[in-house]
């Protein structure tokens, strides 16, 4: 299974790294993801670290949905994960397949995305700006695709140059994950949210 190799950080200057973006890549491509993740009722799947997910993307030439699913991370330091993905037909029909085969979901959230696709050391990018609407950074994702685990570091290292590149502090990065923030942020039936870790890097 390939391994997507990716850093994830919180952006503290925004339009700065959007103008250098832009800059550089030319315009982006703004989306709106709109993600349920499921769980085994046990939530013994999640628990596991293994993610599976029906995304609905709305852009601007039209409506499409991808299937993924992540397994346990293989590099604690990155977050990094074997990733299986593929675009499905009808997003009603995968969520009954999906709840069909015993899962229920766990947490469904809307990600606003502006996304640059481009070429560094002869490895395809995917840089994305992540605005999520109940949580107050804006965050940025760098992404590429390794066939295994021997190619990993050489991959981050790349991913990790060109967000120094943009002026992303090492300090900035960030595995805290959006379905654990939004959990966090997000009222319990006492009316209080729970308390946020952040796991930023040191």
């Amino acid at each position: 299974m390939a391994i997507e190799a990716e850093l994830k950080a919180v952006v503290r200057d925004p339009e700065g790294v959007l103008k250098t973006l832009e800059d550089r890549y030319g315009a982006g491509r703004a989306e709106v993801y709109r993600d349920t993740y499921y769980d085994a009722p046990d939530g013994s799947f999640m628990g596991a670290d293994r993610e599976l997910r029906v995304r609905t993307v709305h852009g601007p030439d039209g409506t499409r949905t991808v299937l993924t699913y992540k397994g346990a991370r293989v590099d604690e330091a990155s977050g990094s994960k074997p990733e299986a993905e593929t675009r499905v037909d009808d997003a009603e029909a995968v969520h009954e397949i999906v709840h069909g085969l015993g899962f229920t979901p766990r947490i469904a959230f809307e990600k606003q995305c502006r996304n640059y696709a481009f070429d560094q050391d002869g490895r395809r990018l995917l840089a994305t700006l992540v605005r999520v609407p109940e949580i107050d950074e804006v965050f940025i994702e760098l992404e590429t695709t390794t066939a295994d685990e021997d190619d990993l570091g050489p991959a981050l290292a790349v991913v990790r140059a060109v967000l120094a590149s943009l002026g992303i502090a090492a300090e900035d990065l960030t595995t805290e994950q959006y379905t654990d923030a939004i959990a966090a942020a997000r009222p319990q039936p006492s009316g209080t949210p729970r308390t946020r870790q952040r796991a930023y890097r040191r």
